[in-house]
């Protein structure tokens, strides 16, 4: 291959680019990406950006030294538009066109909207652009806050906008937040934390529409309550970005369709990250966006699948001071038990605790709480195929 084009300038997108040159690929590197800066760390978008503890200069992902040895081309501010039938060219809404040999796919995904999200005083938070818009919004003194959403970007937004001091209300319409994620008994010990952070949790019921005439007022519930708002905040979850590939040969249904290893129909692309389902499943966590570019460029590299991108599912996120970590694969009929820790009320004591999840006797996941030490030695084990034992004399109390 002389040319291989990265199509997003994301995190996966960064990790692909550094696995080309790494992998021995020293021919042109292209990088496309649609926002106009360089890569940089979603993850503290809704924490330490939006609370004031960490500026821009720490999100970059790329210094001035590291870009100068990929050697790479930037076209930042440019969206693709298009991928021909044989994947050799990728088109640009500027009317640019970028021949090349092999494609990387790292488009990501965009936040979900509502209708009305027009009004002023509504945000998403998925990019920069759209963090730094909400810290303006809510640097402005307190104010009444409605997060739609009770996923792990509304839960951290709420406790984040919540210990600035504002009156924070979460809307979920599920019977509880994270249920897909946790199951309900565990769903159940995180939804505590949003009480104990003194934010409003309101479930189990839906959004019929926003109120206000140029800037938002208000929430309107499906049972006909309003919630009164003065900043909304859509935390709906997101569309991978393959719009842009309408009309290509690839595979396109809920991300673009690849292979255990990636790769999609065409051998010379393969897509990773959020925009990618990797062996019939689309995973949205920093460590699929780490990992897969590895697999992904070996294979592309290649030309053919030789190996397979299968690592153990993991994630985290920090709400209300607690870190909440997660690894492995739970299934709706999996037991849940505590084998070390506590709960109080509901809500996890101090110290936090390490649960279990197990079928048929084996352990399938792991979830912690403020105890990283047993959960990543629980998470070693997982991922070698052991079956992690309950420490002796541990247990739920």
């Amino acid at each position: 291959m002389r040319t291989v084009t990265v199509v997003g300038a994301s995190l996966s997108g960064l990790y692909a680019a550094r696995e080309l040159r790494a992998q021995g690929f020293d021919g042109r590197l292209v990088i496309v990406g649609d926002e106009p800066h360089h890569p940089y760390d979603r993850p503290p978008l809704s924490k330490d950006f939006l609370t004031g503890r960490a500026d821009e200069t720490q999100l970059a992902l790329i210094d001035v030294e590291e870009s100068a040895e990929l050697d790479a081309e930037w076209l930042l501010g440019a969206r693709a538009r298009g991928l021909d039938a044989r994947g050799r060219t990728v088109l640009l809404d500027d009317g640019r066109t970028v021949s090349t040999d092999g494609v990387v796919i790292a488009t990501g995904a965009s936040a979900r909207r509502l209708p009305g999200d027009g009004l002023l005083g509504v945000h998403t938070l998925r990019t920069l652009d759209d963090a730094r818009a909400l810290r303006a919004e809510i640097s402005r003194g307190p104010r009444r806050v409605v997060v739609i959403g009770g996923g792990f970007i509304g839960a951290e937004t709420a406790s984040s906008c919540a210990g600035l001091g504002h009156d924070v209300t979460v809307v979920e319409a599920a019977p509880l937040p994270l249920v897909p994620q946790l199951g309900p008994e565990m769903a159940a010990v995180c939804a505590a934390l949003h009480r104990r952070g003194g934010v409003g949790l309101v479930t189990g019921i839906g959004v019929a529409a926003l109120r206000g005439s140029g800037t938002v007022t208000g929430v309107e519930l499906s049972d006909g309550r309003v919630l009164l708002a003065d900043v909304v905040i859509v935390g709906i979850g997101a569309t991978p970005n393959t719009g842009w590939l309408a009309g290509s040969t690839l595979a396109l249904h809920d991300g673009v369709l690849c292979d255990d290893g990636c790769v999609t129909a065409l051998p010379q692309v393969v897509a990773v990250g959020d925009v990618a389902r990797v062996g019939g499943a689309r995973a949205e966590h920093w460590t699929s966006a780490t990992e897969q570019p590895r697999v992904a460029v070996h294979n592309l590299l290649a030309g053919r699948t030789v190996e397979s991108a299968r690592s153990l599912p993991y994630f985290w996120s920090d709400q209300y001071g607690a870190r909440i970590q997660f690894a492995g694969r739970r299934h709706e009929t999996d037991t849940v038990r505590l084998a070390e820790g506590a709960l109080d009320d509901g809500a996890p004591a101090e110290g936090g605790f390490l649960a279990l999840y197990e079928r048929d006797g084996r352990t399938t996941a792991v979830l912690s709480i403020d105890r990283p030490r047993p959960f990543m030695k629980a998470r070693r084990e997982l991922a070698r195929g052991e079956n992690p034992v309950e420490p002796a004399g541990a247990g739920a109390s």
